[in-house]
């Protein structure tokens, strides 16, 4: 194994520890922190992910680890692949996760195309993962500290980027990372962790599509499922499934969001027990762990990045979808999220509900 990696830094201390691991282990290392947007271009202040702070604390670390570090413009790239397809997902009634598609079209494809150029053979992340090489094909197992696993938004890597990707944080814990930062000093050792959607810090998702798509979305109606108006919403993109809150209605009992119809603009609400199912197809598939499905497989599987993985059947039934049958209902089953497949700690592979 050629000991030459790039490092891609955001500016947080998981990271910044993965750097100074890898350069313990003898890695010829350059540091790396992407530029993805112009703040004005999203409409936000200066105090989001990849931030002129966020540089110059990666800029620290690199110095203190005597490490090069650049910045690279992928701006144009982000805008069509990971926020372009967020508004897209969300204007036809989808609830997207852009964080997958930054690591699958950004993070480990852009990037590891840039390392290839530069001769450098594997790209490093502080994600809370692992990837076992040797064997006939990388494995991506969950990191060791559950409560941190990020192994579902890299569900989407190919077995190809996942034979150059490393990830050292991914038998440790985020205690141990913060000792080890602590003990280097470095100046994003109490650093907050990021919460939310880069782009999005505030949160406010349909009010960043419409100032980014310089589009207004017509007011509708609320209607339960049985087809009686409730109410007047404010835009179909402000909505989800299962979403409770923010419906701005008076009604009699709790009332959520089951689905939306894009045909006649309507949102339609029910009760709790009315986002309960069993069954979803999801496309886009992406396998890791083996090539096909070619029997149906008792695996676990998971519907958002929140929630523990559940029991479930399933089956491979075309070359770009699978079938999903739970053994017990799942609430609020959301097109455009992924579903990640797991055997144990082992991710099979996954694909986008729809």
């Amino acid at each position: 194994m050629e000991k030459r990696a790039v490092i891609a830094m955001s500016g947080g201390v998981d990271s910044s520890v993965a750097a100074y691991l890898m350069k313990q282990q003898g890695y010829d290392i350059i540091g790396v922190t992407l530029k993805l947007f112009d703040n004005e271009d999203i409409g936000s202040s200066d105090k989001t992910c990849c931030s002129t702070d966020d540089v110059m604390d990666a800029k620290a670390v690199a110095s203190r680890l005597h490490i090069k570090h650049y910045t690279f413009n992928f701006k144009d790239d982000f805008k069509s692949q990971v926020i372009d397809r967020f508004v897209c997902a969300y204007e036809n009634g989808r609830t997207p996760n852009p964080c997958i598609d930054c690591n699958r079209f950004i993070k480990f494809k852009r990037l590891l195309e840039r390392a290839e150029v530069l001769g450098y053979p594997y790209v490093v992340s502080g994600h809370y993962a692992q990837v076992i090489h040797g064997g006939e094909r990388p494995i991506l197992k969950k990191g060791k500290d559950h409560k941190k696993d990020q192994s579902y938004v890299l569900y989407s890597l190919t077995k190809g980027q996942l034979s150059h990707i490393l990830l050292p944080l991914g038998e440790m814990t985020k205690d141990e990372v913060r000792e080890i930062a602590e003990a280097n000093n470095f100046v994003n050792s109490k650093k907050h962790d990021s919460q939310d959607i880069c782009f999005v810090p505030d949160g406010k998702y349909a009010e960043f599509i419409e100032q980014y798509s310089h589009r207004t979305y017509p007011d509708g109606e609320f209607v339960d499922l049985s087809g009686n108006v409730l109410g007047t919403h404010k835009g179909i993109i402000r909505y989800t499934i299962g979403q409770r809150k923010g419906l701005n209605l008076s009604l009699p009992k709790p009332m959520y969001v089951c689905r939306t119809d894009l045909e006649t603009n309507k949102v339609i609400l029910g009760d709790n027990e009315d986002l309960f199912s069993k069954t979803l197809y999801a496309d886009d598939i992406n396998l890791i762990a083996c090539d096909d499905i070619k029997t149906p497989l008792h695996l676990k599987a998971k519907i958002r990045y929140s929630q523990s993985e559940e029991w479930a059947t399933v089956e491979q039934t075309g070359d770009d979808e699978i079938y999903v049958e739970f053994d017990n209902p799942q609430r609020a089953i959301t097109k455009g999220q992924a579903v990640v497949l797991y055997d144990d700690d082992i991710v099979i592979g996954g694909g986008v509900i729809r």
